[in-house]
């Protein structure tokens, strides 16, 4: 009877997550028609004398006219932040659902990967087992990254979403507020490597937390007997966190109705209409390359993977709702033990993945930087594009906890290749509907590479019913 209710409960639970994402479109699709309408007629106003400001500002050359459009353009401007920040208070009670949510999430997934990795790696035996796991998963990373960055710099050829849209172009110098990534060496080498664990448990710095993880792992199985009584402590910690996550995923629904209902309120429909190019083009290479990916995964593993898919639909579409992959972390590493990857592989490629393997996000990054150049009518030669792909590809590792981390690496990239950062404006007002894409992605790229890395280590079992 137990065993029979398992099923029962997690397929109610993917029941209750639908409802809520239905309940949370139409609620935001009401709310944006009638609670936050006045708000959303000012900031499409504000808009438009915004863009006729700055187009004035291009034809005149008068000195003194110029400072008059410039004082107005200013005016306009914290106009335009008055009324956004009064249109969040609004709807402040929606985005505090899933804030908690994914809050919660945070509190769980650092001694989460802690506990499970270092009982992994523990299990591993020895350093030599971790270098051999460790660098299967990085040629797995490198390929599906690669992978990912080429097919949106294809894909954005193709189409050319940049010229087909017509949209006009922010002013080159003008601030978005978002920072650069830095491209530097020690920069990187300071992100990975801790100078306090604490610290890195404290900032949810996935990757730091895995590198000391490793050393503890590898030191706890050194020391022998009393090495067994760490282990057993950490997998009893562990087994206590999934109990929590158990208990944290019942708000599941609650935070996905939050949330659906605060990002549609705010964008609504017309939004769809203006950018339904890009985003049509985008979500199709999504789904493309979740092709490829499923391609490879039944290489390694046969029509097993197929499963797999259907198995992580929770983690998924909760990743999707929420727009943040690490809500679904404690639960994707769930699914994939009950699929049959062995702990001590998930417990080590899992955490790796993200920070290393955001698949989404990759492709992303090479659409939106090639679109923002084609928006400014600048010619990039394959040459130079497939440099950006290897910039990108770099860049981008190890930054999975710095809010907005896509548009940070893209701005810094923009920089790199003399392209205007204030083209990055063109996707800021639809960057929530394309994170939702880009997090359900990066769920499905990280659990194909846990199962193809179980495989090629023999360490893939049978499937829990």
């Amino acid at each position: 009877m137990e065993v029979s209710d398992k099923p029962h409960k997690k397929s109610r639970l993917t029941l209750y997550i639908v409802i809520a994402l239905v309940l949370g479109i139409l609620l935001g699709f009401i709310f944006n028609k009638t609670y936050v309408e006045e708000e959303n007629q000012k900031l499409s106003s504000v808009t438009v004398g915004l863009e006729e400001i700055k187009t004035q500002i291009q034809n005149t050359t008068d000195s003194t006219l110029q400072h008059a459009l410039l004082e107005k353009k200013k005016i306009l401007s914290e106009e335009k932040t008055a009324i956004l920040s009064a249109r969040d208070h609004k709807l402040d009670p929606f985005a505090l659902l899933a804030d908690i949510f994914l809050r919660l999430i945070k509190m769980i997934v650092a001694p989460l990967v802690f506990t499970t990795l270092v009982v992994g790696v523990a299990k591993l035996g020895d350093i030599n087992s971790v270098g051999r796991i460790g660098g299967k998963t990085l040629l797995w990373f490198i390929g599906a990254s690669l992978t990912s960055l080429l097919l949106g710099m294809i894909l954005v050829n193709l189409f050319q979403p940049g010229i087909a849209m017509h949209l006009p172009t922010p002013d080159a110098g003008a601030d978005i507020g978002i920072a650069h990534t830095s491209l530097s060496l020690k920069d990187f080498l300071y992100h990975v490597f801790p100078s306090s664990v604490i610290d890195s448990m404290a900032k949810n710095e996935i990757l730091q937390i895995v590198v000391f993880s490793i050393f503890f792992g590898v030191a706890t199985a050194a020391i022998g007997e009393q090495g067994k009584i760490v282990i057993k402590a950490m997998d009893a910690i562990a087994h206590v966190i999934l109990k929590v996550t158990g208990y944290v995923m019942n708000l599941a629904p609650l935070a996905v109705f939050g949330a659906m209902t605060a990002i549609i309120s705010k964008q609504g429909l017309s939004i769809l209409k203006t950018y339904s190019i890009f985003i049509s083009e985008f979500y199709l290479g999504l789904i493309i390359l979740w092709m490829i990916l499923s391609f490879g995964g039944f290489l390694a593993v046969g029509k097993r993977i197929f499963n797999m898919l259907k198995r992580i639909k929770d983690p998924v579409l909760l990743a999707f709702s929420t727009s943040s992959s690490e809500a679904a972390f404690p639960k994707t590493m769930e699914e994939l033990e009950k699929f049959g990857c062995k702990d001590k592989i998930v417990s080590f490629v899992l955490p790796l993945g993200y920070s290393f393997n955001l698949d989404g996000s990759m492709m992303y990054m090479t659409f939106a930087s090639l679109f923002i150049a084609q928006s400014y009518a600048i010619h990039l030669p394959i040459a130079t594009q497939l440099s950006m792909l290897l910039v990108l590809m770099l860049t981008s590792k190890g930054i999975a906890g710095v809010p907005r981390a896509s548009l940070v690496v893209i701005a810094g990239t923009l920089a790199t290749f003399n392209i205007p950062e204030a083209g990055l404006a063109l996707l800021l007002g639809i960057d929530p509907l394309l994170d939702m894409g880009r997090s359900a992605t990066n769920v499905v790229g990280n659990s194909i590479a846990t199962v193809v890395v179980s495989k090629w280590e023999n360490s893939l079992g049978d499937p829990e019913e």
